[in-house]
């Protein structure tokens, strides 16, 4: 497969979740992803995340985000260490970061210090609330944002407390929003010549996708609420309901759906019914109607209910963890990749979701720590004698 990426080289110092989720779909698309790990932290910190630990400075937490990658050790604070950044920056396309605000300039890892070594250099910046103003040197994670921004107020069930998402999706947005940037700031950079800085912050990221509940309550002064079983804000049906062996998902989300919903229970009656005609009818009269489809939906099990409106009508099962991770669906998508390793044997994870011509895009191991250091090093012009003075020194 000749991946849209090969050619293009980052330079990321980044650890645990955000930038290493963003830089991992670089990778997939095969860009040359080189890490900078610091030597005396023992590198990211999320090769040490507990459990399922694969040795020493290895973890399958980290072998989920650093597919594909180099590592380079490199102590960034030690001259030696800002000199070989500036070497690398001469043959990369960008240059990346999730440090906290104040710490890109202090590391020197800003287009400001970098452009005289490559003035077609991009560098990407990803913080919790950006380089710049008050909150710039403060440290921040994915559910801090959730809860500042409104998605815990508006996440769970009316009598519960804020809840935040099952999983860190401010990371994952914010490192996927940022290498979109950067890729597009590369494309630019290459027809101009000239770099840029970029700046991708948790927080605005996380506002961001408030998107049209924001957008209602600026305009109307519209509060979203937080309604039973994830239901929609303003449609209905569209929501969590009880099969007679646990839980669907229904989403008639169309007039045709809320037909073909009436068609296949044998409940044309409320379909033609006035409290249940039209949108704004059924919002109404949620409360009844929603009690009248869970007396419906209780006689017949999960899997009918999806075999019932299959092709027809949005529906899908709710799944725990294990259900989900044996779906045979997955088999037939292709979701389920798996890579040698050298303590686990084999490491299973879940594939990229991207295809290129039908074919999901390959991806190797995550490094060990600096297992790429030396030939990293040569391709930009040291020699064993200096790797060795580099290697005294504790730069690298």
């Amino acid at each position: 497969m000749v991946r849209p990426l090969e050619g293009v080289r980052v330079i990321t110092v980044e650890h645990y979740g955000a930038g290493p989720f963003g830089t991992g779909h670089l990778a997939a698309m095969g860009a040359d992803i080189i890490k900078i790990e610091n030597p005396h932290a023992k590198g990211d910190s999320s090769r040490h995340v507990t459990p399922h630990l694969l040795g020493e400075n290895d973890s399958q937490f980290f072998q989920t985000l650093n597919q594909s990658k180099r590592s380079l050790t490199l102590d960034l604070k030690q001259p030696e260490g800002q000199e070989i950044m500036r070497r690398l920056a001469k043959s990369a396309d960008g240059m990346m970061n999730n440090l906290r605000g104040d710490q890109p300039a202090k590391l020197k890892i800003t287009y400001e210090h970098m452009k005289d070594a490559n003035p077609a250099l991009v560098c990407a910046h990803l913080s919790a609330y950006g380089r710049e103003g008050s909150r710039a040197t403060w440290p921040g994670y994915d559910y801090l944002m959730q809860a500042e921004t409104g998605f815990m107020t508006i996440t769970g069930e009316p009598e519960g407390p804020p809840t935040r998402m099952g999983l860190s999706i401010v990371d994952w947005m914010t490192g996927t929003t940022t290498v979109l940037a950067l890729i597009s700031a590369i494309l630019k950079a290459r027809e101009t010549g000239e770099g840029c800085d970029i700046d991708c912050t948790l927080f605005d990221t996380a506002l961001y996708q408030m998107t049209y509940p924001a957008t209602w309550y600026l305009n109307e002064g519209d509060v979203t609420p937080r309604l039973p079983r994830s239901a929609h804000p303003s449609m209905v049906p569209s929501q969590l309901y009880t099969a007679k062996d646990g839980w669907i998902f229904l989403m008639g989300l169309t007039p045709k759906f809320w037909k073909i919903i009436c068609e296949k229970t044998d409940r044309m009656d409320l379909f033609d019914h006035p409290d249940y005609l039209d949108f704004p009818a059924r919002k109404t009269n949620a409360a009844a109607l929603n009690a009248i489809l869970d007396s419906v939906f209780a006689v017949k099990n999960i899997q009918d209910w999806v075999d019932l409106f299959a092709g027809f009508v949005p529906i899908g099962p709710v799944y725990d963890l294990p259900a989900a991770m044996e779906n045979d669906f997955l088999k037939e998508r292709e979701m389920i990749h798996s890579f040698d390793h050298p303590v686990k044997g084999q490491v299973r994870v879940i594939a990229n979701p991207i295809k290129i011509d039908g074919q999901r895009l390959p991806t190797t191991r995550a490094p060990g720590l600096g297992e790429n250091t030396e030939e990293i090093l040569r391709e930009i012009g040291y020699v064993d004698d200096d790797i060795a003075a580099l290697r005294d020194k504790g730069a690298v």
